[in-house]
């Protein structure tokens, strides 16, 4: 019985779960005055007028806990109070775990864990699936292949294409496998054995400005315009700091900037870069610092160093649209007719190389490619100077 009452002089019953010197506290969805609770045998006393009802759903509760308790024991499962917990949310038999409810908890551990990205995605995708579905719980067993059949066939009637697809069956695919690796569902209910999300994967265009088109947008005239003076910077600066993309620019602090290099771990793969300042780079730096806001941040996107990542997560969100649509109408200024978005820069960092006889190799290890095989076999291989030598042949 927890100690602490509610408005109505009520304490809530509680079943404690300890392991490992940790403890999980779960609700009974019962409450009681302390005058009608037996502190020592942990039950209603017989003059509650609902005690024998009470303590029997108690009791059940119990059994319940132990039962999941020797479940894990005979799998020889060495579990965690958090698996401990959905297993006695959902239930013990495996079929009957709602999706929604599982996806939400998880939703919840990335927000706290400051996934806020992370968490916005799943988020859209559990919307979505809510939209399709239009019941309140949705069963994981009822997930199959003619199921995702019909939710992409959902998705492309609402304008989906196959990359935006993709991303809605990847969130779904992972929360599979979450549950499998936790022991919630069996693998014989995993649908994406015969749904294959491989099969999205479209030929599409990735657009890049070739080094001719660089040079023009190097010399627009922004005038007085912030937000146009701003895109043009923060897109000249990814495309010469190797294809740095928005969130690590956004992060980007005056403390990473030293002995003419830029310091850094990428948020994505937390793969550690460190590149040679190049003179587009200085000027646009110098622009900044003369320019300093009350942050340690170099760029104007962040509005405090003290921000929590759900005030990140919508500062990005909301800076980074501003920035795409400032890149159109400077791309229609500079009269390129390619859809220039934030990531162009990164696909042009690496084409323009590549117009200049760079390797593919090299030019993997500057984008920091090390999930491709062909990049990872030559890592140890370049060193900084190489790097840094396959940057500045764009100012030539």
């Amino acid at each position: 019985m927890k100690k602490k009452a509610n408005a109505e002089g009520e304490h809530s019953i509680v079943l404690q779960v300890l392991k490992d010197r940790r403890k999980k506290i779960l609700s009974t969805g019962l409450s009681v005055k302390n005058e009608l609770w037996d502190e020592n045998e942990h039950c209603f006393k017989t003059r509650h007028p609902n005690a024998m009802q009470n303590n029997r759903l108690l009791d059940t509760l119990k059994i319940k806990a132990r039962n999941i308790i020797s479940d894990f024991n005979i799998d020889d499962v060495d579990f965690t109070l958090q698996e401990f917990e959905h297993r006695f949310r959902f239930g013990s038999k495996r079929s009957k775990i709602d999706l929604f409810s599982f996806w939400t908890s998880v939703v919840n551990d990335l927000e706290i864990s400051g996934r806020t990205g992370y968490a916005r995605t799943n988020k859209d995708t559990i919307n979505s699936l809510k939209l399709f579905h239009k019941k309140p719980i949705l069963y994981m067993r009822e997930i199959n292949v003619t199921f995702l059949d019909k939710y992409e066939v959902f998705l492309r009637s609402r304008g989906g294409s196959n990359g935006g697809i993709s991303v809605r069956m990847r969130s779904l695919r992972t929360i599979f496998n979450l549950a499998v690796r936790r022991d919630l569902i069996k693998q014989h209910i995993y649908p994406f054995h015969k749904y294959k999300i491989s099969k999205l994967k479209g030929k599409r265009i990735k657009h890049a400005l070739n080094l001719a088109e660089i040079e023009t947008f190097k010399t627009l005239d922004c005038g007085e315009d912030i937000q146009l003076i701003n895109a043009k910077n923060y897109f000249l600066f990814s495309f010469y700091t190797r294809g740095m993309n928005f969130a690590d620019m956004m992060r980007l602090t005056w403390s990473d900037i030293s002995n003419k290099r830029i310091t850094y771990a990428r948020a994505k793969t937390q793969g550690n870069f460190s590149i040679k300042i190049v003179p587009p780079v200085k000027e646009i730096l110098d622009y900044y610092n003369q320019n300093r806001t009350d942050t340690n941040y170099v760029f104007p996107i962040l509005l405090n160093d003290r921000m929590t990542p759900t005030q990140i997560e919508n500062r990005k969100h909301k800076t980074l649209g501003l920035y795409n649509k400032s890149l159109k109408i400077l791309a229609e200024k500079a009269g390129i007719t390619k859809n220039v978005t934030s990531y162009v820069a990164r696909h042009s960092f690496a084409m323009c190389l590549r117009e200049k006889g760079v390797s593919i190799d090299v030019i993997g290890e500057t984008l920091g490619h090390q999930s491709v095989l062909t990049t990872k076999a030559y890592v140890r291989e370049f060193g900084a100077e190489v790097l840094d030598e396959a940057v500045e042949v764009l100012l030539w």
